[in-house]
């Protein structure tokens, strides 16, 4: 599925000050109850664990590393498999599809969109947070100083990320096309805005976090800076619906 994944470097990030506040800023706009949930490409399933407190969910994850040391406070049901998982399950078996941070580490992207459309439920909606290229180039040039990888990103070339390989670039609306129109961008949201430009000893203590993530909620629909977030937040709907 993903050409190489840095296991232990991934679970170091999710512990520090700003890889929980990606979480936390990623769940606000898709909090939900009572509903069946799809979580594919789960990773330590963080997200499935949190989502299954009033939620039954179902967590995809093709990394049997990852999985051995998943969050699992809450029930959910855990599958090790990719898109073959999917292809056993009904149609419209799910009201929310959640797929953070993968499609940019897949060939078959028009592939899985067209799955997930047919498992999303008629009046659901499916979550999908990928890189915003502009953003990138941002941290590489002002947090990192890594004038070569901006330029690479400026030149439509690709550069790699830290735990998991080459990323893949493409555009927002190429998630309608991928899907055959199946599926319509809902909403877009910025996000990892400004705290991915501070220095990582600022990004400590509780009040740090609260402020922090109030500015980027208030932010993450603003054009202006949407359109500068590390990521992309958005949300799916079927054109059926």
């Amino acid at each position: 599925m993903i050409e190489k994944v840095n296991v232990q470097g991934y679970y170091e990030y999710m512990k520090t000050p700003w890889g929980k506040l990606f979480y936390e800023l990623a769940w606000h706009n898709i909090e939900c109850r009572g509903k069946r949930i799809l979580d594919f490409g789960s990773g330590f399933g963080y997200t499935a664990d949190h989502f299954a407190k009033s939620n039954e969910v179902i967590a995809v994850e093709p990394n049997e590393e990852m999985i051995q040391n998943r969050f699992s406070e809450n029930v959910y049901q855990q599958i090790n498999g990719d898109i073959s998982a999917l292809k056993q399950m009904p149609d419209h078996s799910f009201d929310v599809i959640i797929c953070h941070n993968v499609l940019e580490y897949l060939e078959n992207r028009e592939e899985l969109l067209l799955e997930f459309s047919r498992l999303l439920a008629k009046d659901g909606f499916i979550s999908i947070i990928k890189h915003n290229k502009a953003g990138k180039i941002m941290q590489k040039a002002v947090f990192e100083y890594n004038i070569d990888e901006a330029m690479k990103l400026l030149n439509n070339e690709n550069v790699a990320s830290a735990n998991f390989g080459t990323i893949n670039e493409y555009d927002d609306h190429d998630l309608e096309e991928y899907s055959r129109k199946k599926l319509r961008i809902e909403k877009i949201y910025g996000l990892r805005i400004f705290f991915a430009l501070q220095r990582n000893e600022l990004k400590t203590g509780e009040e740090w976090f609260a402020n922090m993530y109030d500015l980027e909620c208030k932010a993450e629909e603003i054009p202006e800076f949407r359109d500068i977030a590390f990521f992309h937040h958005i949300i799916l709907k079927s054109t059926e619906s």
